[in-house]
């Protein structure tokens, strides 16, 4: 089934940094005609009704996005959170991070430069010009440490396996067949992409490799602590100051037993985290019974502090530690030449 359109002519628009390009203005009617006519009375059950029709390998892409920006945004946001949470119980890969710094100076830019890459290639997929240059960010981003392909391979597992997770305990229904392994169709895509070795084939297989993995990395270290802790502090800064301690428990009920030792977090009573997960069911309650989504909750609506109003007037390439400069915004080769004499 074909889930793109072909796209009118555009000009180039203003942007914060200079112009954006044409090619790199998103207009939803035409990219995802899918989502582009939804009938005026949805029944609930609309997008799983849709996404059972789709093939889960040839629309993943398509799926994915109904999926995560439509069906569970909210369970998809909080769960990346806590995917990203989790790999920073290895100490290599906490280690790169506390060595880059980033965490410790400028942890809100880290996640939402994080958080919108990552959103970028679900709302326009990875074989978009946008998803192309977000692509091109992330491997920059990566190429400037040293990361081994375990661990690329290991942060690339929880994109798909943590949400899955979520949804399955909190989620406001059962996920259907086709969007599970259109998340690692997708995800798999991304990693093709990147450059990541060995992604196994099999969903099963990959999970599997995931779970030997994390047994045979994760342990207490320092980094951990650190990075656990920057991080926390952050999504405490989000909340009310009289709230803070509040968020921070609750977080910490939240955190598994490997997760608290391998952070060397204090543990947490076990009435509070049954607390936790009765009042995250409660919420998904709630939510059936709310109707259906008729707009994309993407770019526009994950909550960012460093870029105000985005996406507009941004593209992908100003996003991350060391932008990149495209050419068009340095009026010439972007290349730094030394005067000849």
């Amino acid at each position: 089934m074909t889930t793109t359109a072909e796209r009118p002519a555009t000009e180039a628009a203003p942007g914060v940094f200079g112009p954006i390009p044409a090619e790199l203005l998103a207009d939803a009617t035409t990219d995802h005609p899918l989502t582009a006519d939804v009938p005026r009375r949805p029944g609930r059950w609309y997008w799983r009704d849709l996404i059972a029709s789709l093939d889960p390998v040839a629309d993943a892409p398509e799926i994915h996005r109904i999926t995560a920006a439509y069906e569970f945004p909210w369970d998809y946001q909080r769960s990346l959170e806590f995917a990203l949470y989790r790999t920073y119980c290895v100490p290599s890969v906490s280690r790169v991070l506390e060595e880059a710094g980033q965490f410790r100076d400028a942890p809100q830019k880290r996640y939402d430069d994080t958080a919108l890459l990552m959103a970028e290639l679900v709302e326009h997929g990875y074989d978009s010009a946008r998803g192309r240059e977000s692509l091109r960010v992330i491997n920059r981003q990566h190429a400037r440490y040293e990361i081994s392909g375990d661990d690329m391979l290991y942060v690339l597992s929880t994109f798909i396996y943590e949400p899955l997770e979520w949804i399955d305990s909190f989620g406001w229904r059962r996920l259907h067949p086709h969007e599970r392994l259109a998340a690692f169709h997708f995800y798999r895509g991304v990693g093709q992409r990147m450059n990541i070795a060995d992604i196994p084939e099999d969903m099963g297989d990959f999970r599997r490799w995931r779970d030997d993995y994390e047994e045979q990395t994760f342990r207490y270290d320092p980094d951990n602590e650190k990075i656990g802790t920057y991080t926390l502090d952050l999504m405490c800064s989000w909340y009310p100051t009289p709230l803070r301690p509040v968020v921070r428990r609750a977080v910490l009920a939240l955190v598994d037993d490997d997760m608290t030792r391998a952070f060397g977090f204090p543990r947490q009573p076990a009435a509070l985290r049954r607390a936790g997960h009765a009042a995250l069911r409660a919420r998904s309650k709630v939510v059936r019974w709310l109707p259906v989504r008729r707009e994309e909750y993407g770019t526009t609506g994950t909550e960012n502090r460093t870029y105000p109003g985005y996406p507009t007037g941004y593209r992908p390439a100003d996003l991350g530690a060391h932008p990149i400069m495209p050419r068009e915004r340095l009026g010439g080769c972007p290349v730094a030449h030394t005067p000849s004499h």
